[in-house]
């Protein structure tokens, strides 16, 4: 008996040991946990700030000259001549390319001789009708061969004028694309001419959009070529017919082109200015967190110093009316002011009265006009 006595006391000893052990192990890991002090959390943050807010609507462009045709001769015939130079700006009026006209001259010159004679003796049949010389049949006959006459030399004096192709506008001549002593087709595209400054910007937009738009409105259009520099421009024309396939509406801009650094057939991207500038708090676009019940910001505020010490910060779960975005920002209409400061990143580890600390080292964009980086 006495032996399971024994048996039975060296257990319990050995369990009071074991027990022991455990329970300093555990209050050391919890005065380890106490020296650590309160777990903090590293987010950034931005302050909300008043800003002005025009209202855009954004589209792709493509741009078209004010004035732009493929010139070609009416008739067919042989260059003779080249008068410009590939590239070159010309006046409306100044001869390009000369047909060979020779033949039609000669001709020309005989009608001219014909129509003089026919004048000459209606001139004077005329005179000689005055004096009861000629009958009024003859004077008829002459004044209709005159007409006549005259009438050949004009239409000999249109065929000649078609053998020189003139600029029907000032503008820009392309690349010839005939060479001297080359044969062309009536038809047959010569040279391009087109009007660079100003220019069109022709884009869509949905129909939604029509009560937005109206004639003379400003627009901003930026190209690969301009860079991040937008150039102005106005709305010129709105079309009065929405596509039937698209629910779109064409709407036209004129742009200015000094330099015409903008050349017909590129792409732009094009922002158009409606309504009336607005006053809007702003945020970056990563600050909001938009749940099923609403969204919702943190806020950062300063903590009670007895209970998290001097200078701690916490947040607090806010409740925003988001508004419309421009870029990396968002309006807030609702459930802020002006200089709140917000966490705009590290939003999913936070509760509220959690303790942060705030580290803007790299921040999450907040540019209104972003615009994309080659590396």
């Amino acid at each position: 008996m006495k032996r399971w006595l024994y048996m039975a006391g060296a257990a319990v000893a050995l369990i009071l040991v074991i027990g022991g052990i455990k329970a300093y192990s555990i209050n050391k890991m919890v005065a380890g946990f106490k020296a650590q002090g309160e777990p903090k959390f590293t987010v950034s943050a931005a302050e909300a700030h008043t800003s002005a807010w025009r209202p855009t609507l954004s589209a792709v462009a493509s741009l078209h000259a004010v004035h732009g045709a493929d010139l070609s001769a009416e008739v067919a015939g042989i260059v003779e001549g080249i008068d410009f130079v590939s590239g070159q700006d010309v006046k409306a009026g100044q001869l390009l390319i000369r047909l060979r006209s020779a033949d039609d001259r000669a001709r020309l010159a005989s009608l001219q001789a014909t129509a003089a004679l026919a004048q000459l003796t209606y001139t004077r049949d005329k005179a000689q009708f005055e004096a009861q010389a000629v009958s009024q049949a003859t004077l008829d006959s002459d004044a209709a061969n005159a007409k006549a006459a005259q009438a050949q030399v004009d239409e000999q004096q249109a065929l000649v004028n078609k053998k020189f192709i003139r600029a029907p506008f000032a503008g820009r001549v392309g690349i010839r694309a005939v060479d001297a002593g080359q044969f062309v087709a009536a038809g047959a595209k010569l040279v391009t001419l087109q009007a660079l400054d100003p220019i069109y910007a022709d884009f869509y937009l949905p129909q939604q959009a029509l009560s937005q738009m109206s004639a003379g409105q400003n627009v901003r259009i930026t190209t690969d070529v301009t860079g991040s520099t937008p150039i102005e421009g106005k709305v010129e024309a709105i079309n009065p017919q929405v596509d039937a396939n698209t629910r779109n509406v064409q709407v036209r801009a004129q742009i200015k082109n000094a330099g015409a650094r903008l050349l017909p057939g590129m792409f732009a991207n094009v922002v158009v200015e409606v309504g009336q500038e607005l006053q809007h708090l702003t945020l970056p676009q990563s600050a909001i967190t938009y749940n099923p019940y609403g969204a919702s910001v943190f806020v950062v505020q300063a903590a009670d110093a007895k209970e998290h010490g001097a200078g701690a910060l916490t947040v607090k779960q806010q409740f925003v009316e988001a508004g419309p975005t421009r870029g990396d920002q968002v309006a807030i209409l609702k459930g802020l002011k002006d200089g709140d400061r917000v966490v705009t990143s590290g939003q999913l580890k936070l509760k509220n009265g959690v303790v942060v600390v705030i580290d803007n080292t790299v921040q999450p964009s907040n540019d209104p006009d972003p615009k994309p980086v080659n590396q």
